[in-house]
Parts: C-alpha cells; structure tokens; sequence
C-alpha cells in the first residue's frame, strides 16, 4: 500500500485543494514509476485509479479542451470505464453526467480525433468540433466545485488511496 507521511498531507492541505489532490495524484504515480497502464492499474486501488483518471481529466481539458484530451489518447481511459459512474459515486453528480455527454461525443468522433496530424492540422479540429467547446466550458464552470468534492472525497476515506505515517 502507498504510503505517505502526515506531515505531507497537512501541508498540502494547508495549500488548498489543489495541491491536496496532486499530492496524491502524484504520490499514486510515483508507486508506478509514472507509467499508467494494465500492469500498473492492477497493483492501485479502484478510488486511485478514479483519481488518477480525474487528475488526467481536469489537467487534458483545462489546458485544450476534450479535443486534446482524447488527440492525446485518453478517450478509452476516461469514457471507456466506470469513471463516470465512481464521479457519482463521490458525490460528483452533475460531473458525471458531463462525462457521460463527453462519451458520447468520444465515441462519434474518436476516428477523426485520433488521426495523426501536424500541429496545423489539430488546430483546426478545434473549429470542425464546436461541440467541444460546450462540454469545455461545463466543465471549466464546475472545475473548482468538483475538485473540491475530490478532495473531499480522499480525506475522508483516505485508507482507499495510503497508509498515512507520522
């Protein structure tokens, strides 16, 4: 089991949210050498791995949209899994429900969305996939309230993502 020292997390805490959330992301990365995959989701818990998929999330469509998260190969990872219904789970309702109209966009586009292409050429899918847009600006409006509801979620039920240590 991944474990993290006390201190650790009460400083992050202290920080806010957002670093509440990364260390963990990061702490749950590092115990896999930063490589995601079949391997290295068998040795994390179900609550790790759907943290780590909100991680991917929020930093993929906070810096270009649904558009570059699934051109980046994550579209199977979030919206091929039960990641929508583990955000309604924790508490994130109106989350899942984004995730699920973002399946459905993923899965009428995947093809176009995830042909190789100059930077040119996926600039310009921006423009052919207004749609995108919406599901971007959703999330961008919740971002802050479901980060909370993430954080939230890992501090009172922290034995699912370490073993705290003093």
């Amino acid at each position: 089991m991944l474990k993290i020292k006390e201190q650790q997390v009460i400083e992050a805490a202290q920080q806010g949210i957002d670093a509440f959330v990364e260390l963990f992301y990061n702490e749950i990365m590092a115990s896999i050498d930063g490589e995601l995959n079949a391997e290295s989701m068998q040795r994390l818990t179900p609550d790790q791995i759907t943290l780590v998929a909100y991680y991917i999330y929020r930093e993929e469509v906070m810096d270009g949209g649904h558009v570059q998260l699934i051109h980046n190969g994550y579209g199977p990872f979030i919206f091929l899994n039960p990641f929508a219904k583990a955000m309604r789970l924790w508490g994130a309702k109106e989350f899942s429900k984004l995730v699920y109209s973002g399946r459905k966009f993923f899965e009428e586009n995947q093809k176009a969305l995830t042909q190789d292409c100059s930077d040119e050429e996926f600039m310009a899918i921006y423009e052919n996939y207004p749609e995108a847009d919406d599901l971007d600006d959703e999330f961008i409006i919740m971002e802050e309230e479901v980060t909370d509801i993430v954080a939230h979620y890992i501090d009172d039920n922290l034995a699912n993502f370490a073993q705290i240590e003093a």
